[in-house]
């Protein structure tokens, strides 16, 4: 049987499901995306094509940089993708799936410019100082 999980956003307008593994949780400690989350973005992954979408009136994309975009709920305001630029896949918040999710943090990246507020947990993954090495 096929791995299915879902989700949506806080006024539940947006939903989505997925179909297939995802990846394993990433957090990110960027700038970006502490100011997105107010904390930092912990995201899995899944192709775009097995990810289904209802709502998509409601979903708006801000292009955080000229190498990806991140899609937000217009109602609520429930951060919820993230996507480089041409890539075939497509990050969400972990927060944002329905429980239990299955899912298990992977690594930390960003972790130089984590914020002054808290400290890095401690929880037996890879922590990299910027983006995960290319063979991770």
């Amino acid at each position: 049987m096929e791995q299915k999980n879902s989700g949506r956003c806080l006024c539940g307008v947006i939903r989505f499901e997925t179909v297939g593994p995802l990846r394993t949780v990433t957090a990110c400690h960027c700038s970006q995306c502490r100011r997105q989350t107010g904390l930092y973005y912990a995201a899995t992954s899944v192709r775009a094509e097995n990810m289904t979408l209802e709502g998509e009136e409601a979903l708006n994309w801000y292009r955080a940089s000229d190498e990806a975009r991140r899609g937000f709920c217009s109602q609520c305001g429930s951060a919820l993708f993230w996507q480089a630029e041409g890539a075939t896949s497509i990050s969400i918040l972990a927060g944002a799936f329905d429980q239990p999710s299955g899912l298990v943090m992977g690594e930390h990246i960003y972790c130089a410019d984590k914020g002054d507020f808290y400290e890095l947990p401690e929880d037996g993954v890879p922590h990299y100082p910027g983006d995960r090495p290319v063979s991770a």
